[in-house]
């Protein structure tokens, strides 16, 4: 058996070459002119991603370039030796090519949504027109200003793409349904189903409308589902085809036809599933190294049961904020990635200058979790900014009072001024008679339980202000800033670290395009560093840095 003796090349530009002998001898031509030397001639050839990389040795000096070939025949004394070589390395090349096709889109990497339009109008339509999918933050919105952003996005984007998000609603099904009912009519063919404990009919309804055989006989899917999960139990129901105890119930409703409930029976519920692990807003805080390895398990069980003839793709949210971790993410399997935090502190945004600069000066410390609104009754948490305002401590102490009471009138005294003057500042008859003429309008039903029970009638009154802490953060209410909910993860914080010195330190150099192009450009420059690494290249600490530079082109 052939030894294979170590060979050490060094100069001093930071390159060290350690491989086997049977690399010597390999020949690489071109014109030495277009080799570099210099380190920051090094770096801008590693840079150049969409082409190929050699790493020569000419005498006793170590370069790099992106022109030249490498002849067939090796048989003669190599002139310029050929060390190390690497393939271009594409963005579009990164996750799963079926999500570029089935969503016609450039890159294999989304932005979600964020309730309240946060993830707004100009987010979507933005990205949209670069080819990139964004999911329009339609949660906690009325169904009329949900009517009004699907018309702009359409006019906008007439042939995508764009989602919509379709948020689990069990305190306001009709909620739920009236969104779905506004996606069929409009024919929005792709949602983001999210904060999902358990499928509804709603859910069912939307995929199942949507099916159709095509001139070749095969199932035509056109409401397109991504859902995003972080527990086994809910994304197994997704990907299993539609209940049909539902389908039949669909079916006997008028809703869809027999032939749309058998195509159901036939495919997945949903086309994609997110992972979301450590994530701003709703989130189980799940380790991405550990719950994105374990989906993906779960979904090569279900498609050996099922044999879709289109399998489930598994993407990855929550954490994903730099091209280290967007790599990472594809590495472990990722057919796409998704972000989110990081674009609230975009411009295109639909969130206050105030605080857009409080998302910018987040370190990944500055978060915690705090009752959420929209399900506060069951003891349900998101994560939140808690640096520059007040409200995470505020709300758990709204949680702490509805646990330990049973009605506003068993409160001490002190208790209820504090309440009106340090939480509300107003006094809680007003809240009370602003929620009345809220809900009388919207769900009347809820003040008529209220008025049976006092409990229920403090979680209505402590949700006013769960509720509007979100929209004063993203309206800019003067004078409410220590009371601003804003949902952010820990990602918020490692994108800064990131962007520090560079011009996207400041908010107001952030778009959404050109961070989506920052972090896949990146990814790729890292990937190729370190193909070059696994080949026997050591390089300095310099050369695997990756900080955003100004694109001038497109990828």
């Amino acid at each position: 058996m052939q030894t294979l003796d170590k060979v050490l090349n060094k100069d001093n530009n930071g390159l060290v070459f350690q491989g086997s002998t049977l690399t010597k001898n390999r020949t690489w031509k071109g014109s030495t002119s277009c080799i570099s030397f210099d380190p920051e001639g090094i770096k801008e050839q590693l840079q150049e991603t969409d082409k190929p990389c050699y790493i020569v040795k000419v005498g006793d000096k170590i370069g790099a370039t992106n022109y030249g070939y490498c002849p067939l025949d090796n048989s003669q004394p190599a002139e310029i030796e050929l060390l190390v070589a690497a393939p271009p390395v594409f963005t579009k090349s990164f996750g799963d090519p079926n999500f570029l096709s089935f969503h016609n889109v450039r890159y294999a990497y989304t932005t979600g949504a964020m309730a309240g339009g946060i993830a707004s109008e100009e987010m979507v339509i933005a990205l949209g027109k670069e080819n990139i999918l964004s999911s329009f933050g339609a949660g906690g919105l009325s169904l009329n200003r949900l009517e009004e952003a699907i018309k702009v996005i359409q006019a906008s984007l007439p042939n995508g793409p764009y989602a919509f998000n379709l948020i689990h609603s069990p305190n306001d099904p009709e909620i739920e349904r009236g969104a779905v009912d506004l996606y069929l009519k409009y024919g929005v063919e792709t949602v983001e189903a999210s904060a999902f404990l358990d499928l509804t009919p709603n859910i069912v309804y939307y995929r199942a409308a949507g099916l159709s055989l095509n001139s070749a006989n095969k199932i035509q899917i056109n409401n397109k589902v991504i859902a995003k999960i972080s527990r086994r139990e809910v994304a197994s129901k997704f990907m299993q085809p539609a209940p049909l105890k539902m389908l039949k119930e669909l079916v006997e409703q008028g809703l869809i036809s027999e032939l749309q409930a058998t195509l159901a029976a036939q495919i997945p519920l949903a086309d994609d599933i997110t992972v979301e692990a450590d994530s701003g807003g709703h989130t189980d805080n799940r380790p991405l190294v550990c719950v994105l390895p374990s989906i993906i398990a779960l979904k090569d069980e279900i498609q050996s049961k099922y044999n879709y003839e289109k399998p489930i793709r598994v993407g990855v949210a929550g954490g994903i904020a730099t091209p280290q971790s967007a790599l990472a993410a594809f590495m472990m399997g990722a057919a796409y990635v998704v972000t989110g935090s990081i674009n609230q502190s975009c411009i295109e945004a639909g969130t206050s200058t105030h605080t857009k600069r409080l998302l910018a000066q987040a370190d990944m410390a500055d978060v915690m979790m705090a009752p959420a609104a929209d399900m506060f009754e069951m003891g349900v948490k998101l994560q939140v900014l808690k640096r520059g305002t007040m409200f995470p401590l505020k709300a758990q102490k709204l949680y702490e009072i509805y646990r330990n009471y049973n009605s506003l009138d068993d409160l001490p005294p002190g208790e209820k001024v504090k309440l009106e003057k340090q939480v509300f500042r107003k006094s809680i008859e007003e809240i009370w008679q602003e929620t009345v003429a809220y809900q009388s309008k919207s769900n009347p039903h809820k003040l008529t339980k209220a008025a049976n029970n006092p409990k229920y009638k403090m979680a209505l009154i402590f949700r006013w202000y769960l509720g509007l802490s979100s929209r004063w953060s993203n309206s800019g209410e003067k004078g409410r800033e220590v009371d601003y909910q804003v949902w952010c993860g820990p990602a918020m914080g490692s994108f800064n670290d990131w962007v520090r010195g560079s011009y996207l330190s400041e908010p107001n150099n952030r778009h959404v395009v050109d961070v989506a192009k920052q972090i896949m450009k990146g990814a790729s420059y890292l990937y190729r560093v370190q193909s070059l690494k696994m080949q026997g290249l050591h390089i300095d600490n310099f050369y695997s840095q990756c900080h955003p530079v100004n694109l001038t082109s497109q990828m």
